[in-house]
């Protein structure tokens, strides 16, 4: 009876506790709510990860068609450009050297030779002295232009002249594409005397020039090859006023 009163209590308790019957379905929903929590978070994740690469895509995409806009304007211009611009600012910085050395009333050549160091001043003038120097012949192209170069520079132009025969012709001194030229210019016995004397002294010049020739077709063939031909030069060189009877002898065929 005892047992039975217990049981009968157990189960009241045990009815009237309404979390007992209902805890194993909340452990199962727990782990089940954790997986939708952690797969939200993973796919946030890659969601920002796209996000960020999206807009380093675009970033990339924006430099590379500035850098094909650069680079196209670069194509455009003249080869020289960049020469040109750092001449440019140069003479930029030269100018405003200048001014400042006037407001201070100073003298920029002293200042700038003040600045100039011993090697550079050195090198400035070994770059001076080597100045359009004589690298051998390249091509005729070369050479007819440094001949045209040395010829121009020896130019001495008449100002004089030149104002009279701007005021004489106006604009026709200037000609251009449509401009007939051909019979109107008569020169002056000065200035035909003047190139006559140039002529003259290119003439002497070049009487005086010899080109060395690597042989004489009408010498005599005294060597086997271009070794022995060069010693045979050296001893006619060194010896040849000493043996010249006795080859003159063994040509004529008296030699004793």
């Amino acid at each position: 009876m005892a047992a039975e009163v217990a049981t009968s209590a157990l189960g009241g308790w045990a009815a009237a506790d309404p979390d007992v019957g209902g805890s194993g379905s909340e452990d199962e929903a727990r782990p089940s709510t954790a997986a939708e929590a952690a797969a939200a978070q993973k796919r946030e994740e890659r969601l920002r990860k796209f996000r960020e690469l999206h807009m380093k895509r675009n970033e990339a995409r924006k430099l590379n068609h500035q850098e094909v806009v650069e680079e196209d304007k670069r194509l455009k211009l003249p080869a020289n450009w960049e020469a040109k611009k750092a001449r440019l600012e140069w003479e930029l910085k030269v100018e405003e050297k200048k001014k400042e050395c006037a407001a201070r009333g100073e003298d920029y050549e002293r200042v700038k030779l003040l600045e100039i160091s011993a090697e550079d001043a050195e090198r400035w003038e070994r770059r001076k002295k080597r100045k359009n120097p004589d690298l051998g012949f390249s091509d005729y192209a070369a050479a007819q232009l440094r001949k045209y170069q040395r010829l121009t520079r020896q130019i001495k132009p008449d100002l004089e002249q030149y104002e009279k025969l701007k005021e004489q012709y106006g604009e026709a001194l200037y000609p251009t594409s449509d401009s007939l030229l051909h019979g109107t210019h008569v020169p002056s016995k000065e200035g035909v005397d003047r190139m006559v004397a140039d002529l003259e002294k290119q003439i002497e010049k070049r009487e005086k020039y010899s080109r060395r020739r690597p042989y004489n077709d009408d010498a005599d063939i005294d060597y086997i090859n271009e070794r022995n031909a060069k010693f045979n030069k050296k001893a006619e060189r060194f010896y040849g006023k000493y043996t010249a009877e006795i080859k003159q002898n063994l040509e004529r065929g008296t030699a004793v």
